[in-house]
């Protein structure tokens, strides 16, 4: 979808300390033994909000995304984050789009404030703590560690530090029982302490694999070529524009096979000197590249940044911004 009024008026972040990593790719990850993800998504919001230029009657929604679970079941952390940061009357939303939840909540917001345009501002989170008994971070994934982290983004149609020019997703349905394989649909996993882990789903893929059943493994690499060339197109700009690639945080052998081989760029041109020390925290792996790379002098005016991640389902999404320089 190419948009001509979404901006990204702030943005903010909190990351707990980092460990050292024996993983392999993964030099260090962001663990807190005990802080709830909500705490760590008003932080990252109460920074965001601090130089976005907007007034909190300026909001239309909040809409907060997470993978894992936030607090009390039946409890409402969109609320929660509302209370400690806007304090104002508007709808708080969860968004379950898994890995994809804050690029999909920035798509969301800027359909409401469409809608409404008598508000010209949206704020958007994400945060996780995975220190549960229900996620082993270190065994969960071959692709990646799972990290503690939150995100913020404050979205504008009026004015930011980037404009979005195109920003939109690709799924392929037929992909969903990659992650679910192996697992009953009721009584739900949690409910019965059964933890995250995809590694042990994928080698049952794997099984059914050798046992002669091929599974519907298709390339989901030219599912990520096929929503950035989309993307680009419109956006009016091509790869060559792209300065640099947000992505999210996998090890690096598999954010070169899943991303970047498929987009034909460079390691270098990605983010995973960055993401290489952080982990992979979710919904907010690609805004917390974004944050760095902009707070860190490595892209400036003018320049074209792609935000490209996955989530289960299979599905695909992609924003082009470009940096206008008003404030970070």
């Amino acid at each position: 979808m190419r948009t001509d009024d979404l901006f990204l008026a702030g943005i903010g972040s909190h990351l707990p300390p980092r460990v050292d990593s024996e993983f392999p790719g993964q030099r260090s990850v962001t663990v807190s033994p005990d802080e709830p993800a909500p705490d760590m998504a008003v932080k990252a919001a109460l920074r965001a909000l601090a130089a976005c230029g907007h007034e909190p009657d300026d909001f239309a929604v909040l809409l907060h995304s997470a993978t894992h679970p936030q607090g009390p079941e039946g409890w409402s952390a969109p609320h929660y984050v509302l209370l400690n940061t806007l304090k104002q009357p508007i709808p708080a939303i969860e968004l379950r789009q898994g890995c994809l939840g804050m690029l999909a909540s920035v798509e969301a917001a800027f359909y409401r404030l469409k809608a409404n345009p008598a508000h010209h501002a949206a704020l958007v989170t994400t945060a996780d703590n995975f220190s549960t008994s229900l996620a082993d971070r270190w065994t969960a994934s071959d692709l990646f560690v799972l990290a503690d982290g939150a995100a913020a983004v404050v979205i504008s149609t009026t004015h930011g530090f980037a404009r979005v020019k195109a920003i939109g997703s690709l799924s392929d349905p037929a992909m969903e029982v990659l992650h679910r394989a192996g697992e009953p649909l009721f009584p739900p996993g949690a409910t019965v302490g059964r933890g995250l882990n995809f590694r042990e789903r994928a080698d049952h893929v794997r099984e059914q694999w050798a046992a002669g059943e091929a599974p519907p493994i298709l390339g989901f690499g030219e599912q990520v070529a096929e929503i950035a060339d989309r993307t680009l197109a419109e956006a009016g700009v091509s790869i060559d524009d792209i300065k640099r690639v947000c992505h999210p945080g996998y090890t690096e052998d598999a954010i070169d096979a899943i991303f970047l081989d498929p987009l034909d760029v460079a390691t270098e041109q990605g983010t995973q000197e960055f993401t290489g020390t952080v982990g992979h925290t979710g919904a907010a792996d690609l805004f917390l590249a974004l944050e760095h790379l902009c707070r860190g002098g490595e892209v400036g005016v003018g320049d074209h940044v792609m935000l490209i991640g996955s989530t289960t389902g299979m599905e695909a999404g992609c924003a082009v911004v470009e940096i206008t320089g008003e404030g970070v």
